[in-house]
């Protein structure tokens, strides 16, 4: 790996890592299940690009799979959740 590239990964790894102990810190102080919410959501994506420079740097395709897979399950647990707080129930008998 070219040393611009890794520095430049290294850089929005850190950025990353920031962004999502701020989003941690949101979900346990935010003020309502929204903001919760929210949080959640920025974490999960978060992690994702956490792992998807992970794989940049270390050249293996098995964080691209955990990535997509984390994506995934973070956009049905989001529609969960919203689904939860307008209706007050996730499945309508």
């Amino acid at each position: 790996m070219n040393g611009l590239v890794y520095w430049a990964a290294t850089f929005a790894l850190g950025c990353y890592v920031l962004a999502l102990a701020i989003a941690a810190l949101r979900l346990l102080k935010g003020p309502n299940a929204s903001d919760r919410v929210l949080a959640l959501d920025t974490m999960y994506v978060n992690g994702m690009l956490i792992l998807l420079v992970l794989g940049l740097m270390f050249v293996s395709g098995i964080y691209f799979d955990i990535a997509l897979i984390i994506g995934i399950f973070g956009f049905v647990g989001s529609v969960a959740m919203a689904k939860f707080l307008l209706r007050g129930e996730v499945i309508e008998p």
